[in-house]
């Protein structure tokens, strides 16, 4: 279970952070809203290896079986791998490439909700929001566990799908619980 874990997890993490790299450098030309339906393309992409990590598993080592918890087990430490890519790549582009996010995101944020037609009350609203979201990303380990968080819904939703999928018990097992 280790190499598998290991061997998936290290290409799914691989993955994420190349075409993370890849985003950020033609984030500008295809727009903030735009770039964010990348990354999540980004993430699902990368998480896909959580499936091929659990059917290895259920193929070379389960003999043909795996369990739901097993492939949930398995998927959720391929999908921790990833996500520390993740956050690992971030916090290089972050801190090396783009140290005025958090500012460009609060104006697109702003823009957007002038764009809507919001009321002055809900634009001033938004500011403080915005001002207390760039104190939390100033600090180091708010911005690091913020980071982790972004991708872990689709990790997790992902290793669940998979698991579910690929999960499969041995035909006496099988017999034994349609009796049941």
């Amino acid at each position: 279970m280790k190499k598998i874990v290991l061997t998936y997890g290290l290409i799914s993490g691989g993955v994420m952070a190349c075409l993370m790299a890849l985003a950020t450098v033609f984030g500008k030309q295809i727009g903030q809203g735009h770039a964010m339906y990348v990354g999540y393309a980004t993430m699902v992409a990368s998480f896909l290896l959580v499936y091929f990590g659990i059917r290895s598993y259920r193929d070379t080592v389960g003999g043909g079986e795996v369990s739901f918890g097993r492939g949930v087990a398995i998927g959720g430490l391929i999908m921790v791998f990833t996500c520390v890519f993740y956050v690992a790549t971030w916090e290089v582009i972050y801190h090396n490439f783009m140290p005025h996010y958090m500012d460009d995101y609060a104006a697109y944020m702003l823009k957007k909700a002038q764009d809507a037609g919001e009321t002055a009350a809900q634009i001033q609203a938004k500011m403080a929001e915005m001002e207390k979201m760039k104190q939390l990303y100033s600090n180091p380990v708010m911005n690091v566990l913020m980071t982790f968080l972004e991708p872990l819904p689709v990790g997790v939703v992902m290793t669940l799908v998979s698991a579910g999928i690929l999960r499969r018990k041995n035909k006496a097992q099988a017999a034994e619980a349609m009796v049941s």
